[in-house]
């Protein structure tokens, strides 16, 4: 069963964790640099959902830190902060990339943090008026491409089980910072069981 059903937006609660994930990849840049986002994304309307976007963006960062050392998609993500063709063209075959093979729940989350990665990489590049196009882009992206997909998949409640899955296997490969790593997922696998739970009564 959708989100819908329970009260829920799978489309605000996709938007507010796009949003979420691009700021959080944001947060140590100065914020005299960073454009606000507030105004393109909508806003999750109940605490359920609050947490949900709250959880999940926990498990994207977890599954985030592992494509981080992903030459080829790190190239990528230059490939379109140095791009004098269009961005839009660019960030374009970067989701294709991350689709080649399908969709899954954890491509979606690879797909936002690239996203909050390539905000980055537009400050960085002195270009900040583009974090709101690359917002706009996976916002249009994730609509036009994955909100029906998610929808047929029973709504962003279905994915805890397979990004905790992903989470994990992220942390067995990251020996330094594992046992903070694992509480993080036991908390959040803990939330999200209660989520389910809560919702499914």
């Amino acid at each position: 069963m959708a989100c819908e059903g329970n009260g829920m937006s799978d489309e605000r609660i996709g938007e507010a964790l796009i949003k979420d994930v691009i700021e959080e990849e944001l947060k140590d840049i100065p914020s005299e640099d960073v454009p606000p986002l507030t105004p393109l994304a909508v806003e999750v309307k109940t605490e359920q959902e609050q947490k949900i976007v709250n959880q999940l963006s926990k498990m994207i960062r977890i599954i985030g830190d592992r494509v981080q050392g992903d030459k080829e998609f790190q190239d990528a993500i230059d490939g379109v902060a140095q791009s004098s063709s269009s961005k839009w063209d660019r960030f374009k075959e970067v989701a294709s990339k991350v689709f080649e093979h399908g969709i899954t729940w954890e491509r979606i989350a690879v797909l936002f943090y690239v996203a909050g990665r390539l905000a980055v990489r537009m400050v960085e590049a002195h270009l900040p008026q583009s974090v709101t196009d690359i917002l706009r882009w996976t916002v249009d992206f994730f609509r036009n491409n994955l909100l029906g997909w998610i929808r047929e998949h029973g709504g962003w409640i279905n994915s805890f089980s397979e990004l905790a899955v992903a989470s994990m296997q992220s942390m067995s490969s990251m020996s330094s910072r594992m046992s903070g790593l694992v509480i993080i997922f036991i908390a959040g696998l803990g939330l999200g069981s209660f989520i389910t739970w809560r919702l499914t009564r």
